[in-house]
């Protein structure tokens, strides 16, 4: 009878450790959520810029543009359009301006042509040229500010400027 009560003994201290302990506090799935989150969207990283895309490229570009890959502060934008890639072409300094002052260690931006993303819901090639800001027949016409030529209200509410002085500007 104390073999029997020994073989017990040593068999239920065996198992005790493969029981996991207690667990005294539990965290709730929100909780752990948000932690997960946090430790995701360090910055540097493209997921806190994914976070943060709307208000560092502004509403117009997060729609059409996104971010696609990060790889040692090379930052690789896709544009669903030609016309956004250029836009993304114009804006590339403001862009990095604003990826580096939110915190973004980004050394160079990458563009490319990215179709992955046309069956989403983008704005469609009718829309975007019904809101183009070159359209004169809907903006209206001015005079540039910094060479005095008519130009588009849109363009000059836009950048400030006629697309020509912009071009000239960001190829100085």
């Amino acid at each position: 009878m104390e073999l029997g009560s020994k073989k017990q003994n040593n068999s239920s201290s065996r198992l005790e450790g493969l029981r996991s302990p207690s667990i005294t506090a539990v965290t709730g799935i929100e909780k752990c959520l948000e932690e997960i989150k946090k430790s995701l969207n360090k910055k540097g990283s493209l997921a806190a810029i994914w976070d943060e895309w709307p208000k560092l490229a502004g509403p117009q570009l997060a729609k059409n543009c996104r971010p696609l890959n990060l790889y040692r502060g090379i930052l690789i934008i896709g544009a669903s359009h030609p016309q956004w890639r250029q836009a993304l072409q114009y804006n590339r300094p403001q862009l990095l301006a604003s990826l580096k002052s939110a915190g973004h260690q980004i050394k160079e931006i990458r563009i490319k042509q990215d179709h992955s993303n046309q069956k989403q819901n983008l704005e469609s090639q009718k829309s975007l040229w019904e809101n183009h800001p070159s359209r004169v027949d809907i903006h209206g016409l001015g005079k540039c500010v910094a060479c005095g030529n008519p130009s588009s209200t849109g363009e000059i509410k836009l950048w400030g400027k006629c697309s020509f002085c912009r071009r000239q500007e960001l190829a100085n």
